[in-house]
């Protein structure tokens, strides 16, 4: 069995498909033991959003898991735009594992993510002249990578080009703007090394073990009873607002936070019993729903989470009044809260029906899929299309 740290539930579930695509069975463990039936266990932290001391704490613990559940080799995936507390995550699980030296590769050069000459560029522009600028959390003010770590007390952190030597100790974070570089590091592994990064230096090291694909539901079409589709989309991206405007122009109901959170935060529990009670409604005619913030992007952090538990709040409503057989999630916090709420504490990894996108079943819910995906990515296009009504 293979063991994955994440620090949200888009990250572990990324990186679970990734591992479908390998031959792999993968489950992701919010809560609890694994159950032992997987090849790849991913371990949500759900610590993106913690205090340094507690997202360490919280990754060691993971890898204390891991390890009693015989992992043989152990990867902490990072953002992939190096967002949270990664330094102290790394090091914990560094300790944790009696390791040394750390290869850090948060790069998805496939993606248009790419480090070179020690900058950090998305789609040929620099990191902090993108939409990551804005991040109400974790705002990417420059590009230079060694300023988009916390620096370290007691480890060094270094950036090297492929090809180079690493250091006997420390965290290096690995330059990759082709696939080919990302290969020329996974060549580098080794087990005094923890492997740390993004979803394809995952791949790559994955393509090492040489696993034959098995067929699963991924090579099927998923099926659920009701044909009833809710999106939850937590994030201001300027992927989610194509998306939503796009729904709502082809006549698919889409439904916001009041307008007045904005400037006031008080969001009573009448509010969010309107709201729910008007998209229950929807799907008396409507195979497909759109929950959305739909407010200005806020640069607080507290407002951003307070704004998503809203949405969140208003969608565990309704699927516990709605049979809704798929719920699409956007955004890690968004996704996160919603499976924290209705209880589901182990997912399995069925589909991945695009890169950085992963279908879930529900542990006791046979007819229930839960698809998520990072805020920043598109949804695939099959989802985009106009749904027939009920």
């Amino acid at each position: 069995m293979i063991g994955v740290i994440a620090d949200d539930l888009t990250g572990a579930a990324e990186l679970g498909a990734v591992g479908l695509r390998h031959g792999l069975r993968a489950e992701i463990v919010l809560w609890g033991e694994p159950s032992g039936d997987a090849d790849l266990v991913c371990v949500d932290t759900d610590s993106r959003s913690c205090a340094s001391e507690e997202a360490g704490r919280r990754a060691a613990s993971a890898a204390r898991l891991l390890r009693a559940a015989k992992a043989r080799w152990i990867y902490k995936k990072v953002d992939s735009v190096l967002r949270g507390q990664v330094t102290a995550e790394v090091e914990s699980v560094m300790r944790q594992l009696r390791l040394k030296r750390a290869l850090l590769l948060p790069a998805n050069p496939s993606l248009g993510r790419k480090i070179r000459d020690g900058r950090y560029f998305v789609g040929g522009r620099p990191i902090h002249k993108t939409e990551f600028a804005r991040d109400p959390e974790h705002p990417r003010t420059s590009a230079q990578v060694l300023r988009l770590v916390t620096p370290s007390s007691s480890t060094p952190i270094c950036v090297s080009r492929p090809g180079d030597s690493l250091p006997g100790r420390g965290i290096v974070i690995g330059e990759a703007a082709t696939a080919q570089d990302v290969q020329l590091w996974a060549n580098c592994r080794d087990t005094r090394t923890l492997s740390a990064g993004g979803s394809e230096y995952f791949g790559m090291l994955l393509t090492a073990e040489k696993k034959k694909p098995a067929a699963s539901e991924a090579n099927g079409s998923l099926h659920d009873a009701s044909g009833r589709e809710l999106f939850v989309c937590g994030t201001s991206s300027q992927s989610s607002r194509k998306f939503v405007k796009a729904a709502r122009a082809g006549g698919t109901p889409v439904f916001s936070l009041p307008m007045e959170l904005a400037w006031r935060p008080e969001f009573t529990p009448g509010a969010a019993e309107v709201i729910s009670e008007r998209v229950v409604a929807a799907f008396q005619s409507q195979a497909r729903v759109v929950l959305n913030v739909g407010l200005p992007p806020v640069r607080e952090v507290a407002m951003a989470r307070l704004l998503s538990e809203h949405l969140v709040q208003i969608a565990e409503r309704v699927l516990r009044q709605v049979d809704v057989g798929h719920v699409y999630a956007e955004g890690g916090a968004t996704a996160t809260e919603l499976v924290r709420r209705m209880g589901w504490g182990r997912l399995k990894v069925v589909s991945e029906p695009a890169p950085g996108v992963a279908t879930l079943a529900i542990e006791g819910q046979p007819v229930r899929w839960l698809t998520v995906k990072p805020g920043t990515y598109a949804w695939p296009e099959q989802w985009t299309a106009k749904r027939e009504t009920c």
